[in-house]
Order: C-alpha cells, then structure tokens, then sequence
C-alpha cells in the first residue's frame, strides 16, 4: 500500500477524515466520486479550494475522504480543512499559503443549545403585561 498523509476536518456536526496520496488523480468521497458526492459548483469549489491556491495539479494526487454528520455545506467545508491539513504534513512549507487562505483555521461556531423557560436558544415567550 502506498504511502498517504491524513488530515481530519471538522465544521459543526461533520467530521472529515482525508487521505492524500501520489496517484492518478481520483477523488473520492465515501466511496463515490467529487463531483457525484458534492454535485453543486459551490461546494465542489469549496472542497477543492487548497489546492487551487496552491496551484497543485490535482492529477498527481489520489485523494479518499471518509465524511460523517451534518450537513452538506459543514461537510464540504469539513472536507477542506481536512484537505489542507493533509496537505500540510505533506509538504510542510505550504503553511504560509495555507493559512492566509485561511484553510488551516477551524470554523468553531456550533448550534447554541435551548435554555430552560425558553421557546429555542434564545427565544422567550411573548411578554405579557396584563
């Protein structure tokens, strides 16, 4: 087996294990293919965009990502942190160009959870004065 380097991405409830490796250029997403898996441009252009930056030819590299939870936007930008941090072990020099496209930084804003005598995170019941 060839030898890959593994970045995890994380955005609210998704969770991204990447594997990048030199091969012959599939890219595969829970066992179906990018553009079957994330059919829409944004997000096809979300998951894609570290190695835009970097100009890397995506040709060069296999890349396998196992995606849970969530939704399709926190998937896709769970997969590019994922990426970039894959990339990153890979060729360490990289960092600069990573992080001021801010590929490297994680996006930690989550759901609020429901309080006690609330309707949601913050939604009170309608105040009544009489």
């Amino acid at each position: 087996m060839a030898q890959y380097y593994e970045g995890i991405g994380r955005r609210k409830e998704a969770t991204a294990r990447v594997r990048i490796m030199k091969g012959s250029g599939s890219f595969v997403i829970n066992e179906k293919t990018l553009e079957v898996y994330f059919p829409t441009e944004r997000d096809n252009k979300t998951v894609t965009e570290p190695m835009d930056v970097l100009d890397t030819n995506r040709s060069d590299y296999d890349i396998s990502v196992l995606v849970k939870g969530g939704g399709v936007i926190g998937q896709a930008s769970s997969v590019r942190l994922g990426l970039a941090r894959a990339i990153l072990k890979m060729d360490p020099e990289m960092r600069t160009e990573l992080s001021h496209g801010g590929f490297l930084s994680r996006d930690a804003r989550i759901k609020e959870r429901k309080k006690p005598g609330l309707k949601g995170a913050r939604k009170a019941p309608t105040y009544t004065k009489r």
